[in-house]
């Protein structure tokens, strides 16, 4: 039986660099409420993200720029109450780091709901507001690569990094996150080699979406995962794991699993 199946106690930060040290894949899923949270749980699934993805597959908008930070408490709230052993993390919604004491405020909302991370997007100027929530204990999560919150300036949901400066930025913003201070890093939409270059010069786990195998964990979209229509198109990352899995229970765990086997992603669900 893996460490993973073993594990009972909750999942605490710290763990992360060690599960990494082992060379054990981090299993995170987005999740919004209690009931889908003790799915997660029971399938040993390692991290769960209260994502801002809420505002696209559960209030049904087109994007993830409408979403409040009371939306993020609520969906917390409700996912801790479900979870026990999964590390969650709440994701700041558009906003709500613009600022190092903005972000600490929106922050201790989260803690104070259930989470035991945040998670933001970029580098630049979030560099001194990851210092400033960590210095606060507050551990962060950085996020790099196609940042859905950035999706104006980027002109859509496109794959980042392919050109050699914008992998040379990459690579630099990974290093300056970690040494901010964040404890994790989401690397989404870059191609897999830069992704696997990228772990390997980072001090930190990183976890990818659809950012290849390499990296030191993985995490979809709930309902992206179970094959379910949100009315918006599915990324070439995606994976229906319910027609293998024959139940939701059943699909969670075929996900944890195939990520644990390094078998997803493959060369089908990563980018060049």
């Amino acid at each position: 039986m893996s460490v993973h199946a073993e594990q009972k106690a909750a999942w605490s930060v710290p763990q992360l660099q060690q599960a990494r040290a082992a060379g054990q894949k981090l299993v995170m899923l987005t999740c919004y409420d209690a009931s889908f949270a003790r799915v997660l749980d029971r399938a040993n699934i390692d991290l769960i993200l209260i994502g801002d993805s809420l505002g696209m597959v559960v209030q049904g908008r087109d994007s993830t720029l409408p979403v409040q930070v009371e939306d993020i408490v609520y969906h917390t709230e409700a996912v801790a109450r479900g979870a026990t052993r999964a590390l969650k993390i709440s994701d700041f919604p558009f906003g709500a780091d613009a600022s190092p004491e903005q972000a600490h405020a929106a922050a201790v909302r989260f803690i104070q709901a259930g989470a035991a991370m945040v998670k933001l997007e970029g580098a630049g100027h979030k560099l001194a507001t990851i210092r400033y929530l960590v210095e606060r204990e507050i551990p962060v999560c950085a996020h790099l690569g196609l940042t859905p919150q950035s999706v104006l300036t980027m002109g859509g949901f496109k794959v980042q990094g392919r050109e050699q400066s914008a992998a040379e930025r990459l690579r630099g913003e990974a290093l300056a996150v970690a040494e901010a201070g964040a404890a994790l890093l989401v690397l989404e939409g870059v191609p897999a080699k830069l992704a696997a270059e990228i772990t390997k010069a980072s001090p930190i786990p990183t976890i990818g979406i659809g950012a290849g195998a390499e990296c030191d964990g993985q995490v979809l979209v709930l309902h992206d995962m179970l094959g379910i229509n949100t009315g918006h198109r599915k990324p070439k990352f995606v994976k229906d794991f319910l027609a293998e899995g024959g139940s939701i229970q059943g699909a969670v765990e075929a996900y944890a699993d195939a990520v644990r086997s390094g078998r997803f992603p493959d060369s089908e669900h990563a980018y060049s």
